[in-house]
């Protein structure tokens, strides 16, 4: 464990089959905080691909990862958060937790790492994290899983996502 990294804190937004290993890995580093975001719930078809169990069945994706991952490294402050970022009632509350998420109290997010299927929820990403000034990183895998992409949005120094969307992603191939 880095003791380097227990000062820092990511927030992943969608705790499938890339943001569940992102999670695990970044646990194992030991992360400082960690906050989760998906709407979804544990289904028995996930459970070929994801680290959840059979007891998990039926609870909040990120409830699941947080029971999971504290089991790996309990040092780990864990925040899950089971909602849609993408309506209207909840984005305020996606900004708020990125916006005042970090290991010290009050202060944003280190990186905000974006394992989404969908481009409505890439948008809802990019926003956010352009009013808060945080970096995020987005990544994707397509459907046959014979391709993906990872892009790092700088505010400032790269372009954003609406700017300059993955190749994959524009021409809704995944």
């Amino acid at each position: 464990i880095n003791a380097e990294y227990m000062g820092c804190s990511v927030a992943i937004v969608g705790m499938g089959g890339v943001g569940s290993v992102c999670a695990e890995m970044l646990v194992r580093c030991g992360i400082g905080k960690l906050l989760m975001f998906d709407y979804d719930t544990v289904q028995m078809a996930n459970l070929n691909r994801l680290f959840f169990r059979p007891i998990h069945v039926g609870l909040s994706n990120t409830q699941a990862a947080a029971v999971t991952l504290n089991e790996i490294n309990p040092d780990v402050i864990y925040e899950p958060h089971a909602y849609n970022i993408t309506s209207l009632e909840h984005y305020m509350s996606f900004l708020n937790a990125i916006k005042n998420g970090g290991v010290r109290a009050n202060t944003p997010v280190d990186l905000v790492l974006s394992c989404v299927d969908n481009f409505e929820a890439r948008i809802v990403i990019n926003q956010a994290c352009h009013e808060a000034d945080i970096v995020w990183m987005d990544s994707g895998v397509s459907e046959n899983a014979l391709s993906g992409h990872i892009q790092l949005i700088i505010l400032g120094e790269t372009a954003c996502f609406q700017c300059a969307p993955p190749l994959i992603v524009a021409s809704e191939i995944s």
